[in-house]
């Protein structure tokens, strides 16, 4: 797509654990136990992030774990939410934050695969996720959703976001022989929640 002056939404594809060894090898013995249980190929697994810009400024929207200290508004976090247990939550190791950061950066972006990609250049749009992120339901990391079959993570998060900001996920597909685990979830979720009837405020 053609950069359109007002607004845009950019994202990345982020190999789990780059940089680390330890998120990359757990994302590797998880993805092998996916695959066996779906008598599938292995493949890549990727972490998502979001560039948003808008005439006011360029922000980074992401989800991470774990928070780095308390000093989350030098972050732009706005969101906090439980790792695996709500009990665990009182830990600051064991809780996520979603951000939104003006001017921010997103770790590891020097190993990112087919990035960026431009999945957005409506200003309505744009600003729709940067209003929505406030929003995000903190939910427990790495437990199922109702009426999904994979965990809620940080490809939720993200997934959620462009989709309650309208933007059409049909035209978004992972890096060819990779996944985002949690994406399908975050759409599910989004969409279960703007029906008329079921609609987050």
């Amino acid at each position: 797509m053609n950069a359109v002056e007002g607004g845009a939404i950019e994202l990345y594809w982020l190999p789990l654990g780059a940089g680390g060894w330890f998120v990359r090898f757990n994302g590797r013995v998880y993805e092998a136990l996916q695959a066996l249980r779906d008598r599938r190929p292995t493949l890549d697994l990727f972490h998502t992030a979001l560039v948003v810009t808008v005439p006011e400024g360029r922000f980074v929207v992401e989800n991470a774990w774990p928070i780095p200290d308390s000093d989350g508004s030098a972050r732009g976090s706005v969101v906090e939410g439980p790792v695996f247990d709500v009990r665990l939550g009182r830990l600051r190791s064991f809780r996520y934050e979603v951000r939104c950061w003006r001017d921010g950066t997103i770790a590891d972006i020097a190993y990112a695969v087919d990035s960026p990609q431009r999945v957005c250049d409506d200003e309505s749009q744009a600003r729709a996720v940067l209003e929505l992120v406030e929003s995000v339901p903190p939910l427990i990391w790495g437990r199922p959703v109702s009426g999904s079959s994979e965990m809620w993570n940080s490809n939720s998060v993200i997934a959620w976001l462009l989709t309650r900001a309208c933007v059409d996920m049909d035209t978004i597909s992972a890096p060819p022989h990779g996944r985002a685990p949690g994406w399908l979830t975050g759409i599910t979720l989004a969409r279960v929640a703007l029906t008329p009837e079921n609609r987050l405020t």
